[in-house]
C-alpha cells in the first residue's frame, strides 16, 4: 500500500486550557475523498484548523507526504499543496469576487486552476467578478471560497461544513461541481453534517465524538445504526 498523503498521529488540539481533540489518528489516501461527520462540538472544525496550521500542534502530530507539518504556519502548509475552504466562507469583504479569487493564486503553485477555469466551473462568478463579495448570496460566496482554494492548485482540498446554511438547490449545484474538482486525482476531505451527502460522495468516513474517533469505515458499508451509535455515543 502506498503511504497516505496525510495522517495525524496522536493529535491533541487545544484552545487555551480546553482540549478539543484527544490522541486523534486519521489518514487520507492519495486520490481519496474522505468524509468527516459528527455532531456540533465533536471536533471537526478543530481538526481542519489543526491540519492547515491555523492551530499549532506538535511537529509530528500532522504529516503530509511523510513530512511533519504540525509546527508550520498556515502559509507554509498552503505552499506544500493543502487548501482549506473554511466554515463560514471567510471572504475579504472589502474585495471583489475576482480579487478574492486572486488571493488564492498568490501561493504560486502550478496547475490547472486559474481565473478562467474557476469561472468555467462556476459561471456565475464570471458574471459577478467585479462585484463586492458582500453583495453575493451565501451560495455564491461559497463558490468564491471554493474557487479561492482551487486557485492555489492544491493536491489536498479540505471542505469545512461545505453545505452549512445553504439552500438545497445551491447544495446540489456545489455537489454537482465536485466531481470536476476531484476527478483528476485530487484528494479531498469533506466535513459535512448531511450524512447522506457525506456517504454518497466519499469512499471512506470517520465519525468524531467529543474529540475522538468513534467510527471509521468504508462509506458504502457503514450502517445507519453504526453511525447513530458513533454520533451520539450510545450503545
Amino acid at each position: 500500500m502506498p503511504d497516505p498523503i496525510l495522517k495525524t498521529e496522536g493529535l491533541n488540539s487545544f484552545y487555551g486550557d480546553f482540549q478539543a481533540l484527544f490522541d486523534l489518528d486519521i489518514h487520507v489516501e492519495e486520490g481519496e475523498v474522505l468524509a468527516i461527520i459528527g455532531a456540533n462540538g465533536a471536533g471537526k472544525t478543530t481538526l481542519m484548523r489543526s491540519i492547515t496550521g491555523l492551530l499549532k500542534n506538535g511537529a509530528n502530530e500532522v504529516s503530509y507526504r511523510n513530512e511533519p507539518i504540525g509546527h508550520l504556519r498556515a502559509d507554509q502548509i498552503a505552499s506544500k499543496g493543502l487548501a482549506l475552504v473554511p466554515e463560514g466562507r471567510q471572504l475579504f469583504p472589502s474585495l471583489s469576487v475576482e480579487e478574492n479569487l486572486l488571493i488564492g493564486g498568490r501561493v504560486g503553485r502550478p496547475g490547472p486552476w486559474n481565473l478562467k477555469t474557476v469561472c468555467e466551473l462556476f459561471p456565475i462568478l464570471d458574471e459577478r467578478r467585479n462585484v463586492p463579495s458582500t453583495a453575493l448570496s451565501g451560495g455564491q460566496q461559497q463558490m468564491v471560497a471554493i474557487g479561492r482554494a482551487l486557485m492555489s492548485n492544491p493536491d489536498l482540498l479540505l471542505f469545512d461544513e461545505i453545505s452549512l446554511g445553504l439552500a438545497p438547490v445551491i447544495i446540489k449545484t456545489i455537489y454537482d461541481a465536485l466531481p470536476g474538482i476531484v476527478g483528476e486525482g485530487m484528494s479531498a476531505v469533506i466535513v459535512e453534517q448531511d450524512i447522506s451527502k457525506a456517504l454518497a460522495f466519499s469512499s471512506r468516513v470517520y465519525c468524531l465524538q467529543e474529540g475522538r474517533v468513534s467510527l471509521e469505515g468504508a462509506s458504502s458499508t457503514v450502517s445507519r445504526d453504526d453511525i447513530s451509535r458513533a454520533y451520539f455515543g450510545v450503545e
